[in-house]
């Protein structure tokens, strides 16, 4: 049998369209981005004009597009498309915010409390013994684990640097610094129980988080109402990581978990973006 690279009478390469989810000011916020960078690097040509590229960018974050089909939708190679995505992870994730400073500015807006929570995003499986860091036995998966901090209302004001899976929630909260960073602006947080003795301040404590019942010590009626309370409160937090994960490239990180942290807070901007519009 003789290959042929020639195509048959009456056909045409086969390219699919699909719809971008996303608000008009956020494809041109990203367009300015990277129009401005290349004007600051003095990059006079691209194969393709800033307009588009942020389009197949934000294809890639949304949709989870694979680098392979939107490079042949658009006639460039896969490693440009990996360069254009990891070129503009890096530009939107020097915009997300600093702890201190969003905390700062929730108090200047007459915030008294932060809601804090963690989560975990799913990552493939590699062998090895480093990887059996990235195993969460609360999820039974492998994964990163990162904190995320959002105001009353569930919108994202900060996410943490993604660590192995297997972190727990205090340890990656006094890593971070958080409780510092909160007695410093004034303010509050709400947590879960996952939280539970990060703060041992009894007489003024900064995070509030609610009761757990043992084996020998089962809660009263008003512990069950303060737990009630708390969650009602807590809700808006799940909102701010429903908002984040629809970001579909998190549903299973194909990328390094080395890059994983910038990919974060880049995702953090553009929800806020979408959020905020």
């Amino acid at each position: 049998m003789t290959r042929t690279h020639e195509r048959a009478e009456d056909t045409c390469p086969l390219v699919y369209q699909y719809r971008l989810p996303l608000s008009t000011s956020t494809v041109n916020h990203l367009a300015d981005l990277l129009r401005r960078h290349l004007k600051a690097i003095r990059s006079r040509w691209r194969a393709l004009p800033p307009g588009r590229i942020a389009v197949i960018v934000l294809a890639v974050l949304r949709h989870d597009q694979r680098l392979a089909d939107l490079a042949d939708g658009n006639n460039v190679s896969e490693s440009t498309v990996r360069r254009w995505r990891d070129e503009v992870i890096e530009l939107l994730a020097a915009q997300a915010p600093r702890l201190d400073r969003a905390l700062k500015k929730i108090a200047k807006r007459g915030g008294e409390v932060v809601l804090i929570d963690g989560t975990l995003i799913r990552t493939q499986r590699r062998t090895g013994r480093a990887d059996r860091r990235n195993y969460s036995g609360k999820h039974r998966s492998h994964g990163l684990h990162f904190l995320a901090l959002t105001d009353e209302r569930g919108r994202l004001i900060w996410i943490s640097a993604a660590r192995p899976g297997s972190t727990h929630d205090n340890t990656a909260a006094r890593h971070d610094h958080i409780l510092a960073h909160l007695r410093a602006a004034g303010l509050g947080a709400l947590a879960d129980l996952g939280f539970r003795g990060l703060d041992n301040d009894i007489r003024d404590p900064v995070v509030v988080t609610g009761f757990a019942a043992t084996r020998t010590h089962k809660l009263t009626p008003g512990q069950k109402a303060a737990n009630r309370v708390l969650t009602i409160g807590r809700a808006p937090v799940e909102h701010g990581f429903a908002h984040l994960k629809n970001w579909r490239i998190l549903t299973k990180l194909r990328t390094d978990p080395a890059r994983a942290t910038h990919l974060l807070r880049a995702l953090l901007v553009l929800t806020n973006l979408e959020v905020n519009r």
